[in-house]
């Protein structure tokens, strides 16, 4: 199973499920499309089923004994909540049997270069899912930000205790590249979670994100990626 670490290797075919988390995140989604991403998830051996806050505690339920985590999205997909409701968000996603979070950052901070508003806001968050002792992960929206600003993004998380950094949220004008991965993990260091999110769709897309550095893939196409497909739209 890989941890927060930058993998050491390769992983094989049959170890890549455990790198994914399985994703359903559309604002059309049905109970009967959460549920059928649940039974897929753990026929495969995916690490999570990630989905929107509503629908945290029906996978917690459907994934009881199967080895899968339940994973939520908060201040998703603008980031644009204030903090406090980002920590209210999150808590009650805790309460419903959330084992991971994954915020969206104060997008305009890191564009105006405000480390100490992004710090805030990620600790804040950070201390409410420690808590429970569950995971954050922190999607700084990638394709929104330059180069400098992703650092920033990076620095600001580390500094405010999260566990992972992610790419995207794929809704905001694109998703994961190998080299926003590969600046991610230099700018964090070996220790920290990198998620890959939005647009990996196929094993090579999943493998190229792994040797960049990532710990973790997030993508709907889980099942084409295990199996050597092709998927669908990666988020």
């Amino acid at each position: 199973m890989p941890t927060n670490a930058a993998p050491d290797e390769t992983p094989q075919t049959a170890d890549l499920a455990s790198y994914i988390d399985h994703t359903l995140l559309k604002p059309e989604a049905s109970r009967e499309d959460i549920l059928r991403v649940c039974e897929e998830a753990a026929q495969y051996g995916f690490k999570s089923v990630c989905v929107n806050p509503l629908w945290v505690s029906t996978v917690h339920t459907a994934l009881k004994d199967s080895g899968v985590d339940t994973c939520s999205v908060i201040g998703f997909p603008l980031g644009a909540s204030t903090t406090e409701v980002k920590v209210f968000e999150a808590q009650g996603a805790l309460q419903d049997g959330a084992d991971e979070i994954d915020m969206v950052i104060d997008i305009a901070a890191a564009r105006r270069g405000d480390r100490e508003a992004l710090v805030r806001d990620i600790a804040a968050v950070a201390d409410a899912v420690h808590e429970t002792g569950a995971l954050l992960k922190v999607i700084i929206e990638t394709a929104l930000l330059t180069d400098e600003q992703k650092v920033l993004a990076c620095e600001a998380s580390v500094e405010a205790g999260a566990d992972f950094v992610k790419t995207s949220t794929g809704f905001n004008g694109g998703g994961a590249t190998v080299e926003d991965v590969a600046l991610m993990r230099r700018t964090v260091g070996p220790d920290l979670g990198v998620k890959a999110s939005g647009g990996v769709r196929s094993r090579e897309d999943a493998l190229a994100m792994i040797n960049a550095g990532a710990t973790r893939i997030g993508a709907s196409s889980g099942i084409a990626i295990v199996k050597g497909g092709n998927g669908g739209s990666g988020y």
